[in-house]
């Protein structure tokens, strides 16, 4: 019994409620009858105990506090109990559902968990519950108001304690079912629901969209993967994966799009990045935490994001699919070149080049994502050698010309187009959306087709190739063009290209150089 007087919430129990913790099945004793501090020899005790929702914790720090104990849970459902035995440095903490416990273990047999940068093992307990005395009540507060948060209120002192204990302002963010972009704005807004975000920073890893982002206060780091971590941004794509992270601290050397340090505007944008427009600065900052405040936590990470693109054009709040695009080269554009560029981006529905004003043109997406997808890609892009605008227009569709009227060819109805690259839900073609680039990704190549003829066939389309590889299968090849401009070009004129046998070529644009 000698152990027991240093239950940490200092409650005297009655020897039938102590007994339960020095019973000879318990995993406690079996642990405890051996070095206190934990020698390897435990670990083969690990996967004695079957799944309960009460879970053993090993080797805590000394100074390691019950609110710290009680954050390793937080992520995984209610913590219902805790008992923190400090002179073993062990605590029993009992969740909500078995579920959740199980959730857990599994979760920290893959990501070791830490307090206060010690790593400790946690473990199924003998136990089914955890009876302790409902009397202590700094412990049972600090549950009622971590309870509280993850049912939607406002966190109270006690749990902010709590929530402290994950060491980390920063954290890592993966992007699953990424269907639509998900940009550095649209993080900013869902998550400075949440506290004061400092710092982001995106990067493509494993073919997957992931950012750190750091708060100015580990608490807020950790409401924020409670509440976000597994919600989808989209309609049932762009799941949140919310991790945090080993760093404490990012080191943010450049403003733009791809990474961002709030607290140090004048940095510069770095090269050939696009700097935050200050209209754009003002729009997010002005509109974006009226659109958040009436939402929870939950819904607001969908309303922000599918509102993040819009709320960037300072003001023009319209959620049409339909964009307007202008400076256009009226001697050399066709609706037909404009759906295949635009194509890349979304599904075109429909193109129109105004009768009266031929260097702008109509073109509708089969949605606002789509359409914000292809503006922020192909806004400031070179097409026949002139920069287009690409901006979102007022108009909810594109009418056709009406029955019988010759409008010169100048609008056309790809509704059904057998060349939409985004029919199919899931489809491959979702992930490998990417901004204009002088490299090439070309697919369905027929195995009889040689280098030299891809690379004649890319030349014709009035553009020097300066690089060429073949995938192993040769079915796939990369292409590098001079420029951006000619790679684009290249896009428009041979995407779907008869290579014979009625094979037609795919392009896209590539991430990859040669």
């Amino acid at each position: 019994m000698d152990g027991i007087s240093d239950v940490a919430v200092g409650v005297k129990r009655g020897s039938d409620e102590l007994s339960m913790y020095n019973s000879p099945n318990s995993g406690m004793s079996s642990i405890s009858d051996r070095a206190s501090n934990g020698s390897d020899s435990k670990k083969l005790r690990v996967e004695e105990a079957p799944p309960s929702r009460v879970l053993h914790i090993r080797k805590l720090p000394n100074e390691a506090s019950e609110t710290e104990v009680i954050a390793l849970g937080l992520p995984f459902g209610k913590v219902t109990n805790i008992l923190t035995l400090k002179g073993k440095n062990q605590a029993f903490l009992e969740m909500g559902t078995e579920e959740a416990a199980v959730t857990m273990v599994n979760y920290y047999t893959t990501v070791t968990p830490h307090v206060r940068n010690v790593p400790i093992f946690i473990q199924y307990s003998n136990h089914k519950e955890l009876k302790t005395d409902s009397g202590n009540q700094r412990t049972q507060a600090v549950l009622q108001a971590v309870s509280a948060v993850q049912s939607g209120g406002s966190p109270s002192s006690d749990v902010q304690e709590a929530l402290a204990a994950a060491s980390s302002p920063v954290l890592r963010i993966i992007i699953d079912n990424m269907f639509y972009p998900v940009t550095l704005d649209v993080l900013q807004q869902i998550f400075s629901k949440f506290g004061t975000v400092m710092k982001i920073i995106t990067f493509t890893k494993n073919n997957q969209f992931q950012a750190l982002l750091q708060f100015s206060d580990p608490v807020n780091a950790q409401q924020a993967k409670l509440a976000l971590d597994g919600q989808n941004i989209y309609n049932s794509c762009c799941t949140l994966r919310i991790d945090f992270s080993k760093l404490v601290n990012l080191n943010v050397k450049y403003n733009n799009d791809k990474s961002r340090d709030y607290t140090r505007p004048e940095l510069p944008a770095g090269d050939g990045q696009p700097s935050l427009d200050s209209t754009v600065a003002a729009a997010f900052s002005k509109d974006s935490n009226s659109l958040l405040g009436a939402l929870n936590p939950l819904s607001a990470a969908a309303a922000a994001a599918a509102a993040a693109g819009r709320v960037a054009l300072a003001g023009q709040a319209g959620s049409s699919g339909v964009l307007l695009v202008s400076n256009l080269n009226e001697e050399m554009v066709t609706p037909q070149s404009l759906f295949t560029l635009f194509g890349v981006y979304g599904d075109v529905q429909r193109v129109k080049i105004l009768y009266n004003k031929k260097d702008s043109a109509l073109i509708q997406m089969s949605d606002a994502n789509q359409a914000q997808l292809a503006m922020s890609h192909l806004n400031g892009q070179k097409m026949y050698g002139k920069i287009i605008r690409v901006t979102l227009s007022k108009h909810q569709t594109v009418a056709l010309p009406r029955d019988g009227l010759d409008d010169q060819g100048l609008t056309k109805d790809y509704t059904n187009s057998p060349l939409h690259r985004f029919k199919k839900p899931g489809s491959k073609n979702f992930q490998n959306i990417f901004p204009p680039s002088a490299t090439l990704h070309l697919s369905n190549i027929p195995q009889d087709v040689t280098e030299d003829d891809l690379r004649l066939l890319f030349s014709n389309a009035g553009g020097t190739v300066k690089a060429f590889k073949f995938f192993q299968d040769r079915k796939m090849a990369l292409i590098q063009m001079s420029t951006v401009e000619e790679a684009i070009q290249a896009l428009i004129d041979l995407h779907n290209y008869n290579m014979g046998g009625n094979q037609h070529l795919r392009v896209s644009f590539s991430k990859s150089t040669i």
